[in-house]
């Protein structure tokens, strides 16, 4: 059995643990607020261009119109991988690293051994591991902190401009879509070419004098509404890092909670006989002395 001080010393680690868990998972929920604050401030901007979209989409009726919508032989790829720069938070980023080794894999696995796959990393934890196996184009370890719309359409529009010079083919996105502070999922989306321009929105059919033309106006807001989903990905995975880091911080902290109730039984069962043992020892003394 483990002494009294080896166990006082356990229930005060544990004790601490405890604290710094409980505290992180209280910074998590309020950032994991402003998170979700974020998502719902972006919806009705989103929902806007979308609907302007819906009454444009007829403007579309050929593909060499808009380059972005160009299907190619995809002979060089970029995969974007979002993670987040800090660690303790369950599975989040193991997630997508696994699901980025697993679609290189299935899909581009050719493009990787010729150098045609180039990878870019948003968030530390997935630059560590994808690096060590496949070539980095970018990593930014600055947006899952503070996310930027301007800094990130930096990116988006690298990754534009690259596609319309042909110098890549495809770009996909492997990113934690947020669901609830407790459920994150896993999803792979296409961000160029553009798959479709299905708006959701189910009446389009409104009488519009436009100016300047339909097809000046899909030029202009085709890349918007591009470089809005990227960060909408971003917000999303943002979110999902703080629900999930929550999410395990209350999970230590129920742990350590049960720990502590562990240990001081053990300790009170501990001093308890060690107590019962300096009775009978001075019990014994007395008995022999009478003797």
């Amino acid at each position: 059995m483990a002494s009294l001080k080896e166990i006082r010393i356990r229930i005060a680690s544990v004790s601490s643990t405890q604290k710094i868990t409980s505290a992180m998972k209280l910074v998590s929920a309020a950032k994991l607020r402003r998170a979700q604050l974020s998502i719902v401030s972006l919806r009705p901007y989103a929902n806007k261009l979308n609907e302007i979209l819906c009454h444009l989409s007829d403007a579309i009726k050929e593909v060499e119109q808009f380059p972005l919508l160009e299907k190619r032989k995809e002979e060089k790829v970029v995969v974007v991988a979002i993670t987040s720069n800090r660690g303790l938070c369950g599975a989040f980023n193991s997630n997508i690293v696994k699901e980025v080794n697993a679609l290189i894999r299935e899909k581009y696995d050719a493009q990787d051994q010729d150098g045609n796959l180039e990878i870019v990393c948003i968030g530390k934890k997935g630059y560590e591991q994808l690096s060590k196996n496949h070539k980095i184009r970018l990593c930014s370890d600055t947006l899952t902190d503070s996310p930027s719309f301007t800094d990130l359409m930096t990116i988006a529009e690298s990754l534009m401009n690259d596609f319309l010079a042909k110098k890549i083919d495809k770009v996909e996105v492997v990113y934690n879509q947020f669901v609830n502070p407790a459920t994150q999922r896993i999803t792979n989306a296409v961000f160029l070419p553009i798959q479709n321009l299905d708006t959701g929105v189910e009446d389009c059919a409104t009488d519009y004098i436009f100016e300047p033309s339909k097809d000046e106006l899909l030029q202009e807001l085709i890349p918007k509404i591009l470089k809005l989903q990227l960060y909408k990905m971003l917000i999303d995975s943002v979110a999902s890092e703080h629900g999930a880091r929550m999410t395990s911080m209350a999970k230590a902290t129920d742990n350590a909670t049960e720990i502590l109730k562990e240990l001081k039984l053990k300790y009170n069962n501990a001093r308890q006989t060690a107590i019962t043992n300096e009775l009978l020892e001075i019990i014994s003394g007395a008995n022999a002395l009478d003797g």
